[in-house]
């Protein structure tokens, strides 16, 4: 079940290189809102989250599948053949539709052609409508050897994204067509699926059962599903290069908002087609373009998912990954508004890390998300110095607000036993609760609860310090403290590196020198570098031997307690193992950024570093998902993807390394500098640390 498209490839993340068509790529459309479109390039949907109608309810969350896929064939002279695949259980692929791709590519949406057995081809098109959650599938006949006709039958749910849907006597089957419009009401209570076509539709209800999807039978999940199909829409085909068949989907409370004709349905898709294509090719570059799809309307303002299929807004994952997704991209103004979104979320100190699918209380179950708010705040603040047009006063008091809130919160002690220390670091953590990065659980067992100090903690809470103290000088005292205090207690001297954890279980004098990639945010990924110099170097050098990876850093160095190369099994397995080897691609930006540090940054180092480092993800764009960064990967080789496909804070990073870390005083953007403070260094020397911003 594999053919080949390969074409130039131009720029760096240009992802039309050598692509193989297989069930393991998967590409995305997405809608602005929170829903978005999936498959793989052969179109066997693998996933329960593999669907051409996949809608937010309330965006960006609330989402349910509506329409999961479709069987297609042309009818010919010849015969009866496939467009379409899928799987069944125990696995059982047909029709085998897929044998007939000849090529693929997503630009600029995903696009395939087929020819068949007797010579017929035919291209298929899905385009997502960005703002509006509709879906616009086309097929155009290329060439033919007499009157061909496509015929599509849908399957249908009417499920949460996470969920199965089963044979039941439930579902409604019954359709209203008004004109051109075929409307579905599935279940009661949920948003009504409107086909609009300029086809002919039939209608023939049945149920397919036991859909079999591999990647969640990979994952120790139920991977078996039960469809609900209508009828079959059907379209002529008269000549080649003529009248595309044109299926609109999209989900509405209410129906049909008109009764259009064929012809109108013709004209609805060539202007949504038109504007999205024209909005498209405003972003500049394919990064540019996968970028895009995590940005997404929350309420009346913005805010980023976190990665696709499965997660939605979480605050860690938006604040850095926003650094890349929009002050990389030259998107400030998206990065503004997101912050300001957040910034009425502060409660005793703390953001929300994640907002619940369902309407829920938010979770205030993170230490370092409102840190990483704090950063990305300062660095929209430093851009605005050059663009007084980009912050109202209104809007710079409300961050500035929320950074003091933060600070101060934290400082005087809040949820989950945060509290600034006497020695100006930061406290964190109860019995239970996950708050740091490394959250996972295996059931009621928290796998690194990290309770006391983290290290990493601390290189957000100084940076966080040091930020407010620019805006009122009381905090420059804690921080000085603080840093001398991260300077005495974290180092390890006989080993080179830092500790993971002091003052372990809020325990004093303890510490954990568990050799884990936290400590690079020391010296890297964060405005102000906490240690420098010849420590600094042996740090960095000692990542890099031994967390290492192509694709990331590893999140627990080999030959450690409790390391494992490989992230599989059912969830309890994997959650057992998600931060103990297993590679986090977002890691690569800090590390990175340090490497490039203790070189003095200089031009050298930078070429240096993208051609070590950057290039090897840049051919991680060809795999998984398409054109996008991953969010985790197998510690050991090959190497492979794991987790989610999408994922933002990945694919920020890497556009910050691209765009900022390494980029040339010649390139797109010509960057200022500002020194931090210089402080007495534990070598005798003095530490500057710059920010880069663009003018």
């Amino acid at each position: 079940m594999s053919a080949a498209h390969g074409s130039r490839r131009d720029t760096p993340g240009d992802i039309s290189a050598l692509v193989e068509l297989d069930d393991r790529t998967e590409w995305l459309e997405t809608d602005g809102l929170g829903g978005f479109v999936s498959g793989t390039l052969s179109g066997v949907r693998t996933r329960r989250y593999h669907a051409v109608l996949l809608t937010a309810t309330t965006p960006p969350t609330g989402r349910i599948v509506l329409v999961n896929g479709f069987d297609a064939w042309v009818d010919t002279p010849a015969g009866s053949f496939a467009l379409s695949t899928q799987r069944y259980a125990p696995d059982v692929l047909y029709p085998d539709g897929a044998s007939c791709i000849t090529s693929f590519t997503n630009d600029p949406w995903p696009t395939w052609e087929y020819e068949t057995p007797d010579g017929t081809r035919v291209t298929q098109e899905i385009c997502v409508q960005h703002g509006t959650g509709g879906t616009i599938l086309t097929w155009r006949l290329m060439r033919a050897h007499g009157p061909v006709e496509l015929r599509v039958r849908p399957f249908l749910s009417g499920r949460d994204y996470h969920s199965m849907h089963r044979e039941n006597g439930a579902f409604r089957f019954e359709s209203d067509q008004i004109d051109a419009a075929v409307t579905f009401r599935p279940y009661e209570g949920l948003p009504a699926i409107v086909c609009l076509s300029n086809g002919q539709y039939r209608h023939a209800p049945d149920w397919y059962r036991q859909f079999l999807y591999s990647a969640e039978r990979e994952r120790g999940l139920d991977d078996t599903e039960d469809l609900a199909s209508p009828g079959l829409f059907s379209w002529s085909l008269a000549t080649p290069g003529g009248e595309a068949a044109v299926w609109m989907l999209e989900a509405s409370a209410v129906g049909p908002r008109q009764s259009p004709t064929r012809h109108d349905v013709l004209r609805f898709a060539a202007e949504a087609r038109d504007a999205e294509r024209r909005r498209r090719e405003r972003l500049s570059t394919p990064l540019d373009r996968a970028a895009d799809a995590y940005l997404v309307q929350r309420g009346s303002g913005r805010t980023i998912v976190a990665g696709y299929p499965w997660f939605t807004d979480w605050g860690r994952d938006t604040f850095i990954a926003l650094r890349g997704l929009c002050l990389a991209t030259g998107r400030p103004s998206d990065a503004r508004d997101i912050l300001i979104e957040w910034a009425g979320g502060v409660s005793e100190g703390m953001l929300p890390n994640r907002f619940p699918d369902r309407g829920d209380a938010p979770e205030f179950n993170s230490v370092d998300a409102s840190l990483w708010y704090v950063v990305a705040v300062h660095e929209l603040v430093l851009l605005a110095r050059g663009r007084p047009s980009l912050l109202s006063v209104d809007q710079r008091q409300s961050l500035e607000s929320a950074v003091h809130r933060i600070v101060a919160g934290y400082a005087a002690g809040t949820r989950f036993g945060i509290r600034m220390d006497t020695d100006g670091l930061l406290a964190a953590g109860i019995p239970g609760a996950q708050l740091t990065w490394m959250d996972a659980r295996a059931g009621d067992r928290g796998i690194t609860p990290r309770i006391g100090k983290p290290v990493e903690v601390q290189a957000l809470w100084l940076n966080a310090l040091w930020i407010a103290s620019q805006a009122d000088y009381t905090w420059r005292e804690p921080f000085e403290r603080g840093r001398r205090s991260f300077l005495e207690r974290f180092w390890n001297e006989p080993a080179g590196h830092l500790a993971d954890v002091v003052d372990v279980d809020h325990v004093p004098g303890t510490r954990d020198d568990t050799f884990r990639p936290n400590q690079i945010l020391a010296v890297g990924g964060l405005p102000l570098a906490l240690i420098d110099g010849e420590r600094a170097r042996r740090m960095v050098d000692a990542v890099e031997r031994r967390l290492l990876t192509p694709l990331g850093l590893r999140s627990l160095a080999p030959g450690e307690p409790g390391y494992a190369a490989w992230y599989e099994g059912d969830a309890s397995r994997r959650d057992a193992v998600y931060h103990q080897g297993t590679v986090w691609l977002w890691l690569m930006g800090p590390f990175v950024e340090a490497w490039v540090r203790v070189r003095g940054h200089s031009a050298a180092a930078r070429r240096d570093a993208r051609r070590r480092f950057v290039d090897p993800l840049l051919s991680h764009l060809h795999l998984a998902g398409l054109g996008h960064m991953s969010e985790i990967a197998d510690a050991e080789e090959p190497f492979t993807p794991k987790g989610c496909p999408f994922q933002a804070w990945s694919l920020g990073e890497l556009l910050r390394l691209d765009r900022v870390v390494l980029a040339e005083p010649t390139r797109a953007r010509r960057v200022r500098t500002s020194r931090a403070p210089r402080v007495a260094s534990p070598l005798g020397t003095q530490s500057q640390e710059y920010f880069r911003t663009p003018r």
